[in-house]
């Protein structure tokens, strides 16, 4: 019967587990199993709160059948709640103390909260019930993980290491190291103790040789200690025998030459009558480091496979003797022909002539251009254009010369495309990079004004694309390039088709979340988030797993790597947007249309009072080098660009997170308030809620002016570099006026809660001036909206991507201006129905109206004028999209061939797809917000 349960809540049927439950539970009403069975379809249907009592029910009988526990860990892990997993199998354990099962999940559960302490308790005791080996070795990586998390890095080292040591110490002189792992232990115990010469005996001693799993594991163990005690001898000489092995592994060349230039510098010379090296034979001068260079280039000329180590070794040998001003006498070759001080273009171009000199291109006839014959000749000239861009030829061109080289690229690029004729859809065709460096040309000139240039930058990625669908670098482009052009439609199925995994969402993902509400897709924008959201969310459940893994197989360097990987992922700048941004949109779409302000925020569990987000750990996982680039270095992401970029979105994200936490804060003064009882006041909690609300509204304040000065450097970020915030937008279309604004008003609104109507006229007139004052703001932000989004201007086509970034900055602003509306609404209407009363009681008519009702009710029948105005806008936007025929439009371009028509035709229809989808998603808001406006009536 529990058998029956488990297998509907496998096939997700939780209705069905629960109603078997139900029944099995009639008959038998202490079967645990069936119970937690039960939580577990509870907690999947959303009901959390019955889930969590059913459980707590069960724990507290503290069970030790093997079915309950096991279902209560399921359920607990559903729940987030890892730490009631612990006090399940302490309770388990002390009622079966010898169960060597029940131990090893104590273990485990602890080892997923990360008490360390107790997982070195839990450890010993299991080794005491059954004296196996991993159960010590648990315990001594426990007192390693108490030394890595420990604050204090004395305590590390005078206490918990030397501990773990001992601990190892003593298995090898009672000759019990058994396993390969064991060893690892005791050498990263060594080297965080820093023995290296200990580390160094223990790897090519007798317990060295069980290090066998890893591929030169103990080379690689032995290498890393003699460069830590400076043996370089050793180094030359280790190093050396592994090229011998293997002549294409980079890292031994770099250590090679590391050592015999050090041993050069020392004038080392071997000894008369030993060997030179505990490793064998030392080189210690540059003739003998040119000699063997020299041989593995003849071995690599009789190798069955072609190798590149060789070649890159000998370019690395001239840069390092150039570098000492003695490359000449060794005849080498140079790297380069010297370059003339006083004219390095002309130099350069000699330079890239020479290496075209050489490769096999041929025309068809006089004056037509010299094309590959082959793959391997179109390799070889793909990879000169590629330095010519480095070296900055193709920078130095006029707008004519450009125009012309894009030409000459596209044409080379559509006749490699003949090379690829066989390859598969999942393969890259070999000349698309021809393609791409022809886009990089255009978008220099779309930079220096070039309207047209954007637009044939897109043709060209989609004729690309059209041919080469798996080519990740072409859609990565085209994303970045409709979202500066405002168009989000068509990036989201872009986004989809790169089938980004686990990290790409933190690494990647901020090339989606940046854009789709900015630019009003907001359907688009949540479900971005959603991904965002579920692969981090993942990761927390999915590292305690791999940790516990590697606990279980022995793999302990591999514990400190996935707890430092979770905590990076923990504390990313990204995911921290993506929640601040996730909780905004969902107030945006949901609060007081289809759920009351305070339902949306109690759902989130937001409360003005907690910030959650690591500010001082923040880290920046984004990948800004993702996009190919042969820019020269003075027009590459500088590491100041990346720097720049991180304090840009990290004030952003301040602001935006006291603005979540500000909205948060409005339902908890929505409490009636006996007039000037401050003790009352104090008592219920309330004037600390204004108090916290004060000083967000200082805090963001604070973050504002931080932000202004850090645009008044006018930041330029490179075109493939990061995209900017959306920071500047909100300062100056006057959103960030208006929300601040918006939030004083409260304040304001509040103190006339606690004073009642009588003594307030000078608080009525300032509600009163502020209302026109933002109407007059919301105006204004109004005004910035207005305009067409796409313009044809002399042929050629203009887009406002700014206009649509207003739009959605005017949405949010005003639905922030009714949830303030709201809260006045709910303080001003207890005060009318008293007066009311008082009315009739008094049977006067003649009891003046407060002027703050007034000003009220005037102030909300402009917001619903303005925003039926904003409404009639975008309706007539809309209009102009529909009928806007952009396929009639002949581009003024010399550049247009025929073939490339029909793709400009495509980007154009996505580009103007994607507006009229953002103006009917911004528009469709706008008129649920403007029935909230008419709600409002004291």
């Amino acid at each position: 019967r529990l058998r029956i349960i488990a297998n509907y809540l496998d096939n997700g049927n939780n209705k069905m587990a629960i109603q078997q439950a139900d029944k099995l539970l009639k008959k038998h009403k202490d079967l645990h199993c069936a119970k937690v069975l039960k939580a577990i379809g509870l907690q999947r249907t959303g009901k959390q709160d019955e889930a969590y009592a059913l459980a707590q029910e069960v724990a507290a009988l503290e069970p030790t059948d093997d079915n309950s526990l096991q279902a209560l860990t399921i359920l607990y892990r559903e729940m987030h709640r890892p730490e009631l997993v612990t006090k399940l199998y302490e309770a388990a354990v002390k009622k079966v103390p010898n169960s060597e099962e029940y131990h090893s999940h104590l273990f485990m559960a602890y080892a997923r909260v990360g008490e360390y302490k107790k997982m070195q308790q839990a450890g010993m005791a299991l080794y005491k019930i059954v004296p196996k080996n991993p159960y010590y070795f648990w315990s001594v990586m426990s007192l390693i993980m108490q030394s890595i998390s420990a604050q204090d890095e004395n305590l590390s080292k005078t206490m918990f290491l030397p501990l773990a040591e001992r601990m190892v110490e003593k298995m090898v002189k009672e000759d019990k190291i058994e396993a390969e792992a064991e060893v690892e232990l005791y050498y990263m115990i060594l080297e965080r103790l820093e023995k290296y010469k200990e580390a160094l005996d223990v790897v090519r001693g007798k317990l060295g040789e069980k290090l066998t799993s890893e591929l030169q594991s103990r080379e690689n163990k032995c290498m890393a200690m003699y460069k830590k005690l400076c043996r370089w001898p050793e180094c030359n000489a280790l190093s050396r025998r592994l090229l011998l092995k293997n002549s294409d592994d980079w890292q031994f060349y770099i250590t090679y030459f590391d050592s015999v230039f050090q041993l050069i510098d020392e004038s080392w010379t071997p000894p008369p009558e030993e060997e030179h090296s505990l490793e064998g034979e030392v080189h210690y001068s540059i003739e003998q480091a040119v000699k063997f260079i020299e041989e593995r280039i003849t071995e690599e000329s009789k190798s069955s496979r072609p190798l590149r180590g060789p070649y890159l070794a000998k370019l690395e040998l001239i840069r390092r003797l150039r570098y000492r001003g003695c490359n000449d006498e060794y005849k080498l070759g140079k790297m380069m022909p010297s370059c003339p001080a006083d004219s390095p273009a002309v130099f350069l171009f000699q330079f890239i002539s020479q290496l075209l000199a050489v490769i096999p291109l041929s025309a068809a006839a006089e004056g037509e251009l010299a094309l590959p014959s082959d793959i391997k000749a179109l390799q070889q000239h793909l990879c000169v254009v590629q330095l010519s861009r480095l070296l900055g030829i193709y920078h130095a061109m006029e707008k004519k010369q450009k125009l012309a080289a894009v030409r000459e690229l596209m044409l080379r690029y559509r006749h490699g495309l003949e090379f690829g004729k066989s390859c598969l859809k999942t393969e890259l065709q070999f000349s698309d990079y021809y393609c791409l460096l022809a886009v990089h040309l255009l978008l220099d000139l779309w930079l220096e004004g070039e309207e047209t240039a954007v637009w044939q930058c897109l043709t060209l990625l989609e004729e690309g694309l059209s041919h080469s669908p798996s080519n990740a670098q072409f859609k990565l482009l085209l994303i970045r390039i409709y979202c500066r052009l405002g168009a989000f439609e068509p990036v989201a199925e872009l986004y989809s088709s790169l089938d980004a995994k686990h990290i790409q969402h933190d690494t990647i993902g901020y090339l989606l979340t940046r854009y789709a509400e900015a630019l009003g897709h907001y359907a688009a924008a949540s479900q971005s988030c959603n991904f965002a959201l579920r692969f981090f969310h993942s990761n927390q459940k999915d590292t305690s797993e791999y940790i516990i893994q590697a606990y279980k197989y022995g793999a302990f360097e591999k514990i400190p790597e996935f707890i430092a990987f979770r905590n990076r992922l923990n504390s990313s700048l990204h995911f921290a947007q993506v929640r601040t941004e996730r909780m905004l949109l969902d107030l945006l779409l949901e609060a007081n249309i289809s759920t009351s302000l305070e339902e949306s925020i109690k759902s989130m569990s937001l409360s003005p009072e907690e910030d959650d987000i690591p500010w001082n750990d923040l880290r920046d996982n984004r990948d800004l080098t993702v996009l190919f680039n042969w820019d020269p270095k003075d027009r590459d992401i500088f590491e100041e660009h990346k720097k720049l970029s991180l304090e840009e979105e990290t004030m952003w994200l301040r602001i935006r997170s006291l603005t979540l936490r500000l909205v948060s804060g409005l339902p908890t003064l929505s409490h009636t308030i006996q007039p000037k009882n401050s003790e009352k006041t104090a008592e219920n909690g309330v004037s600390s809620k204004i108090d916290t609300i004060r000083s967000l509204l200082q805090q963001l304040e604070v973050a504002v002016d931080s932000g202004k000065k850090f645009l008044e450097q006018k930041i330029q970020y490179p075109v493939l570099g990061p995209p900017p915030t959306r920071m500047a937008g909100f300062f100056s279309n006057g959103s960030c006026q208006c929300q601040t604004s918006l939030f004083y008003l409260v304040s304001d609104i509040y103190e006339l809660d606690t004073n009642g109507l009588e003594d307030s006229a000078e608080i009525q007139e300032r509600i009163g001036n502020s209302f026109n004052s933002l109407v007059e703001r919301l105006t204004d932000l109004f005004n910035k909206c207005k305009g067409d989004l796409i313009e044809v201007r002399d042929g050629t086509l203009k887009t406002h991507p700014s206009l649509l970034e207003n739009l959605v900055f005017f949405v949010e602003t005003i639905s922030i201006a009714l949830w303030v509306s709201s809260y006045c609404d709910s303080v001003l209407r207890p005060f009318k129905s008293n007066m009311q009363k008082k009315k009739k009681k008094k049977k006067e008519s003649s009891l003046a109206m407060p002027p703050v009702f007034t000003h009220f009710l005037d102030y909300v029948a402009e917001l619903q004028t303005l925003t039926s105005n904003v409404i009639d806008h975008i309706r007539g936007l809309e209009i102009i999209l529909s009928a806007l025929k952009l396929e009639e439009l002949s581009l003024k371009d010399t550049l247009l061939l025929e073939e490339e028509k029909k793709f400009t035709k495509t980007v154009q229809g996505k580009v103007q797809s994607s507006y009229h989808h953002s103006v009917q998603e911004i528009g469709e808001l706008l008129k649920k917000r403007l029935d909230t406006i008419k709600k409002l009536k004291i």
